[in-house]
């Protein structure tokens, strides 16, 4: 009990760095005993996990979409101008073109839809399955959608 005591006295007079490489030491373990009280129940970690599926699929169908409509497209590159590098007229900074709009679909997607599916399922059991299914089906969709001889009436750029 002393030896706890000094123990704690001395972590607690530790500088910040001292303490961050006390916790690295143990980490491996600590992932191996689990959490003194796991959660009850798998909603949010559905609704994180789906949200990002959720996230993609957009994506790949911003990309579509404005591969189909040169007005779409501007759209999305206007979208995306946020992003650094997204419109440069210098070639040796590169452009990123309206690739920045389809990435901030993404977000768009992933931000709306996590808080959303984290509202319904907070207090609710998601069978595994289910999470499973769900985020592998919007993923293999997506990156389907990236492989164009399925969309044949798109131009490949």
């Amino acid at each position: 009990m002393t030896r706890q005591l000094s123990r704690d006295k001395s972590a607690a007079n530790e500088p910040i760095y001292g303490k961050i490489w006390s916790n690295l030491k143990e980490f491996p373990q600590g992932l191996a005993e689990g959490a003194a009280t796991p959660p009850s129940n798998s909603g949010p970690a559905a609704a994180a996990l789906i949200s990002a599926g959720i996230g993609c699929f957009t994506m790949m169908v911003s990309h579509h979409l404005g591969d189909t409509s040169k007005e779409i497209n501007e759209m999305l590159w206007n979208l995306g101008t946020w992003i650094p590098g997204s419109k440069t007229g210098n070639e040796m900074w590169g452009n990123i073109g309206s690739y920045t709009g389809k990435e901030t679909m993404l977000l768009i997607g992933w931000l709306i839809s996590w808080p959303i599916l984290y509202a319904i399922w907070k207090h609710k059991s998601v069978k595994s399955r289910t999470i499973f299914f769900w985020t592998s089906a919007l993923l293999v969709a997506a990156t389907a959608m990236s492989w164009h001889p399925l969309f044949p009436y798109l131009p490949l750029i």
